[in-house]
């Protein structure tokens, strides 16, 4: 597959993530405090899809790991805004099974396998451990997020949430400008700033 669609695919993903970013500060903002509509959920679950799919094709690990882990934390938050039965029987099944589908592939073929994963040359070692890091403490927020959910029976981003995000987001920055790779550069340098504006709004909430 050419670069140029690999990457297009990063892109189109980094738009969805940052349009949802966007769209709850907007609702945040008019309502005076951190409000999630249901349209971020949506809009994560899709870009999540697509930037595992970039991952796949980027051969990183790293990104890969970071989707997989909050992917389905993006599933059932909502399932929490009693979304998820809304949707097709048929596109449910799809959108549980597709992660675990590709990684089955991806280490039962002949031509990709894990050797790609573990031993990119693009990726060194302590590349690869601080992109894993990044996305572990960037993932973190949605196991937070899920976890503080669950307790209020309602799906919400505490102070928290933002918190690891800011952190997280900084840490895969640092990634990003050793991996060069302007995908993950252009989607996480705007969320810094709607992170910290997020955290102002629950300081002043509070």
């Amino acid at each position: 597959m050419s670069a140029w669609l690999i990457y297009s695919i990063g892109f189109i993903a980094q738009l969805l993530f940052s349009g949802r970013s966007i769209l709850q500060w907007i609702v945040s903002e008019k309502n005076k405090k951190v409000l999630t509509p249901i349209l971020f959920w949506q809009l994560s679950l899709l870009a999540s899809f697509l930037l595992f799919i970039y991952g796949y094709l980027r051969n990183d690990f790293a990104i890969m790991l970071g989707q997989i882990l909050t992917y389905f934390i993006y599933i059932r938050n909502m399932h929490l805004q009693g979304q998820w039965t809304r949707l097709p029987w048929i596109a449910r099944w799809f959108l549980y099974l597709f992660p675990l589908i590709i990684l089955y592939i991806g280490y039962n073929n002949q031509i990709y396998d894990r050797v790609l994963l573990f031993q990119n040359e693009a990726i060194p070692g302590w590349l690869l451990a601080l992109g894993i890091t990044a996305q572990v403490v960037f993932t973190l927020r949605f196991v937070y997020q899920w976890i503080y959910s669950e307790k209020q029976k309602e799906s919400s981003l505490p102070l928290g949430f933002w918190t690891l995000s800011l952190l997280g987001s900084t840490l895969i920055l640092c990634y990003a400008i050793f991996r060069k790779d302007p995908v993950l550069l252009a989607g996480h340098g705007l969320g810094l700033t709607l992170y910290v504006r997020n955290i102002m709004i629950l300081r002043k909430q509070q």
